[in-house]
């Protein structure tokens, strides 16, 4: 298959893998999606398999780059569908009603846990929120502050010990504004029983959260998260791009989207450079693009220490190759917004969401950041949820048809004659679905899990 005219690779849709079209000098880039993915470390002959044997990445440090701003138009289409969601007292909408427990700090984790299994809701542990300084403190309030926020929550009980650096005085003046019939707290040190505790205030949530009930909702309110992980030589051409397809739909109906995993666009971070609706958001993207390279090197990390073994072995040989199909998720919508750690959505459009391509920081990042859902492409297969449905969708007919338990859809008809637009229309329909209530395969196992990012010192 050759995916664009200009590619002097075709791939191999039996394995992913690249093989020369034509005759590559040495030092010759090696192109697919129409741009370089590096270069040759010999001369290839034409049918030879190009990989890590025979190619390198063409990647550097720090780029100066200039704003030349090329847009693709848009239809603007009116609401078509809707699905049937919570609205809020603040004007919000959720796509859940659950109550969530919020740690402040590690040291609760298994009170919480807990408390879950006693009165069903949906508690996430992590390790932070003591001894942590600076700007991990403060990264950690701010990922908090975005998870009892967010919409799915219908009732949240904020969980905490009581001497730990984020407690939950200090805590609070982080969260500010607050429902305090939406949000409860729990320091376990003042009660002689806190699990009993827990337990009351929880029910005094869900009888508060019971008080909503579905109603029909335009996909204009939908914020979509767009992450991918455990990619292989076929997420660029399949799941990647029908994700892009389902992007520019959600907001050319009014809706949201955030594309996160910052070093995955290193080599292809010009293709959403050009497409920043102002000067303002392509400083801010250069910004967001350098500062992580500056974080790689200040650890004396090289920036181009990716693709994974598992990427490899999928057939991606270097980081633009993998970033080129990373960014695709995106589609080909302006660029609105750049957000940092706990900035919420509030344009239309899509947002570029500050973070690295963990899969569970990331999907920490997007669910703080208020997206409704996630679309999570892989062509290795993965297991891992996030604490909104984080629906898998699948690069390859073999792994949907291996990992039923874990796979929600699958983007291999792309490679079978299917239309873009035909299984855009099928992914719209059965994100409608779960934005009314269908439960994803991550809800149905209870897979959730939340991460915060770290980058300093724990006392």
């Amino acid at each position: 298959m050759i995916i664009n005219k200009l590619d002097n690779v075709e791939i191999n849709l039996e394995d992913g893998h690249k093989y020369a079209l034509r005759d590559i000098k040495k030092g010759e880039n090696i192109i697919k999606y129409a741009n370089p993915i590096g270069h040759a470390l010999c001369d290839i002959k034409k049918g030879e398999h190009i990989h890590s044997h025979n190619m390198k990445t063409n990647l550097k440090g720090n780029i100066e780059y200039e704003y030349n701003p090329v847009f693709t138009p848009k239809e603007k289409k009116e609401n078509s569908k809707t699905f049937m969601g919570y609205l809020r007292e603040n004007g919000d909408v959720g796509i859940r009603n659950d109550i969530w427990i919020i740690n402040t700090v590690g040291c609760v984790n298994k009170v919480s846990k807990k408390l879950a299994e006693l009165t069903g809701a949906l508690n996430f542990e992590h390790p932070f929120g003591c001894s942590q300084l600076g700007g991990d403190h403060k990264t950690t309030q701010l990922i908090l502050r975005g998870l009892i926020n967010h919409p799915n929550a219908g009732g949240v009980l904020v969980l905490g010990l009581g001497c730990e650096n984020n407690n939950i005085d200090e805590f609070k003046k982080v969260l500010r504004e607050y429902n305090e019939k939406r949000v409860k707290f729990l320091n376990c040190q003042d009660f002689d029983d806190e699990i009993e505790e827990g337990v009351r205030l929880i029910n005094e949530l869900k009888e508060y959260a019971n008080s909503f009930k579905r109603t029909p909702q335009p996909i204009s309110k939908l914020k979509l998260g767009l992450k991918c992980g455990g990619s292989d030589g076929y997420s660029g051409i399949t799941a990647n791009p029908l994700v892009g397809s389902l992007s520019d739909r959600i907001i050319s109906e009014g809706g949201s989207c955030a594309l996160t995993e910052v070093p995955e666009m290193f080599g292809a971070e010009h293709l959403l450079m050009q497409r920043c609706k102002t000067k303002e958001i392509f400083d801010k993207t250069v910004k967001l693009i350098n500062d992580f390279k500056d974080y790689f090197t200040r650890y004396n990390q090289v920036i181009y220490e990716n693709p994974s073994p598992g990427n490899k072995k999928g057939g991606i040989t270097t980081l633009e190759e993998k970033s080129l199909g990373c960014v695709q998720k995106g589609g080909l919508s302006e660029v609105v917004d750049v957000l940092d750690y706990g900035d919420t959505i509030t344009k239309n459009g899509l947002s570029l969401l500050n973070g690295p391509g963990n899969d569970i920081v990331a999907i920490t990042n997007l669910t703080a950041a208020g997206v409704h859902m996630i679309l999570f492409t892989t062509g290795r297969g993965t297991p891992v949820g996030g604490p909104v449905p984080t629906i898998k969708i699948a690069t390859n007919h073999s792994l949907a048809e291996r990992k039923k338990n874990w796979i929600d859809f699958d983007a291999s008809p792309l490679l079978e004659g299917v239309s873009m637009e035909n299984l855009t229309d099928d992914l719209l329909d059965y994100v409608c679905k779960v934005a009314s209530g269908e439960a994803t395969k991550n809800e149905e196992n209870d897979y959730r899990e939340i991460s915060i990012f770290k980058d300093g010192v724990v006392l």
